[in-house]
């Protein structure tokens, strides 16, 4: 089913905005009512939106306009990585932003936290707003904002990953914050946004690289085919005999993430369903590896 999902272009899109409804309802629910702040991008929305409230006196009723602020400011982001990302990437990064915007603005903030517990409520809003994150990213998607601007750099490469590229703007934020709000505030949106950052990163398949050997007495031919065609990855082929059986063997090695297992081993098994297959998750990769974020 996972494999269904992630290669079907119209159940992707579903995914994402699927995840990035979990986010939405993760702010709003478990974070605005306690006065926090989520970080990112939305993070100085909100904080432009305080300034609304507290210094102009404006009232928005049950609903927060940073969502409508948020969509705003994604524009220019959006035109930028359209240079980086391509059109097709950034078509679902707006799909998703304007579903993120579009549920943030439309659900009515609760009057009362959801969870009196603040602590509790930035844990479970946290590990809520990383899993849609992750699933949106992992879906070909991206919420806007530093989702946009991470996928942008790690696409440059040099180490950078969705969640430290989040977790160093924030902490410029978060420094801001500091400087005009009590610590409390800053504290508790930081528990949030280190814990969302975090799970980011566990959930989005693509920051897992795997290797991956397969050992098979068939024509390794087709096999090294798909993988430079259909996956885009290369393939180093080995020519080995079996200990045992004294039979020659095809050793394939592959480098790949976590999200291109599933299409190998459905390449795998159409092959030689008999092949071994051993796979080594989290391995360090350097050099010429690109990330493939589509």
């Amino acid at each position: 089913m996972i494999y269904t999902t992630l290669h079907n272009r119209w159940l992707r899109l579903v995914g994402a905005v699927f995840g990035e409804l979990i986010c939405a309802l993760a702010a709003i629910f478990f974070i605005v009512p306690h006065g926090l702040y989520t970080g990112g991008i939305m993070g100085v929305c909100q904080l432009f939106r305080s300034f609304l409230s507290a210094r102009l006196g404006l009232r928005f009723g049950g609903y927060d306009i940073a969502g409508i602020l948020y969509f705003a400011v994604n524009i220019p982001i959006l035109l930028y990585a359209y240079k980086v990302l391509g059109v097709r990437l950034v078509l679902r990064a707006l799909i998703c932003t304007g579903a993120y915007s579009l549920f943030y603005s439309a659900i009515p903030v609760p009057a009362l936290p959801v969870l009196e517990d603040t602590l509790t409520s930035c844990l479970i809003g946290g590990i809520l707003s990383g899993v849609g994150s992750g699933i949106a990213l992992t879906c070909g998607g991206a919420g806007g904002g530093l989702d946009v601007l991470g996928l942008c750099f790690a696409t440059k490469g040099r180490g950078v990953s969705v969640g430290k590229f989040s977790l160093g703007f924030n902490a410029v934020l978060y420094l801001i914050c500091f400087l005009l709000y009590n610590a409390e505030v800053v504290v508790y949106s930081v528990i949030y946004n280190f814990l969302t950052a975090m799970v980011i990163d566990k959930v989005h398949q693509q920051n897992v690289n795997v290797q991956t050997l397969v050992f098979t007495r068939k024509d390794a031919k087709p096999l090294t085919d798909f993988i430079i065609e259909k996956i885009g990855r290369s393939v180093t082929l080995w020519e080995s005999v079996g200990a045992y059986s004294g039979a020659p063997v095809h050793v394939l090695c592959i480098c790949l993430s976590k999200y291109e297992i599933d299409e190998l081993r459905v390449a795998i098994r159409s092959v030689d369903p008999e092949a071994f297959v051993v796979v080594e998750e989290g391995v360090r990769i350097f050099g010429n590896y690109p990330k493939h974020l589509q």
